[in-house]
């Protein structure tokens, strides 16, 4: 009997091990990166989707999914989100964790939850996040994106913002005002995917990331090039 249980030893080792690895991949980090990739290639399929060349051009993006927009007189909105820059040599940085808050006053009665992408033209921009909270429409300009399979589709379409945005909306509200919104540094969840000594700038200037869901999520902003 002793035996056996010596034999199996090394079996029962093995399941633990797959399991614990199991409960890795499936942590709330990498949900998030799936979750992402999900909003990409549902905008992809939109009829009205982010322009190729504004994807080609810009040097970096930010992608919140399921982001609460809720408000009764006062507005609020709350999402969890991830953010990546292009590197020198054109390929995407690893993801970093983001948040995004904001607040409005007006009349607004409902809860939606909001599949929110931002399209920075510079990476300068959202790396300056690294300090600090970054407020869109205050530290950087901010407009509706254009859209249409390319940028020329759009007649009113002109470079003059920082940030452009799109947003996949299911509840009550018609659309979603993202000026005066925070986007800042999700350390806790940085420090959990990547380690406690890994800071968002060393993620945003490297590409080595070889998760499966880090290689799915670059693949599917490639091909939305």
């Amino acid at each position: 009997m002793k035996t056996i249980k010596f034999l199996m030893l090394p079996v029962l080792l093995s399941m633990f091990f797959m399991l614990v690895s199991a409960k890795t991949d499936d942590s709330k980090e990498t949900e998030r990166i799936h979750k992402s990739i999900n909003v990409l290639k549902d905008f992809t399929q939109m009829k009205e989707s982010i322009p190729h060349d504004l994807i080609q051009d810009c040097e970096g993006i930010v992608i919140v999914p399921g982001m609460i927009n809720a408000g009764f007189g006062i507005g609020g909105k709350r999402g969890r989100g991830i953010a990546l820059v292009k590197l020198e040599d054109g390929r995407w940085s690893d993801p970093v964790f983001v948040t995004l808050t904001g607040g409005s006053i007006g009349f607004q009665i409902g809860v939606q939850s909001v599949d929110l992408v931002l399209v920075f033209r510079h990476k300068g921009v959202l790396t300056k996040v690294d300090n600090g909270d970054f407020t869109i429409g205050g530290d950087a300009s901010a407009a509706a994106g254009p859209v249409g399979r390319n940028t020329s589709a759009s007649t009113d379409y002109k470079m003059e913002a920082e940030v452009y945005s799109y947003s996949r909306s299911r509840g009550l509200f018609a659309g979603i005002s993202i000026n005066g919104s925070n986007l800042g540094i999700d350390k806790a969840a940085i420090a959990n995917y990547y380690g406690e000594d890994v800071t968002s700038q060393d993620i945003f200037e490297r590409a080595k990331g070889n998760t499966e869901a880090v290689r799915k999520l670059k693949e599917t902003l490639k091909e939305m090039e």
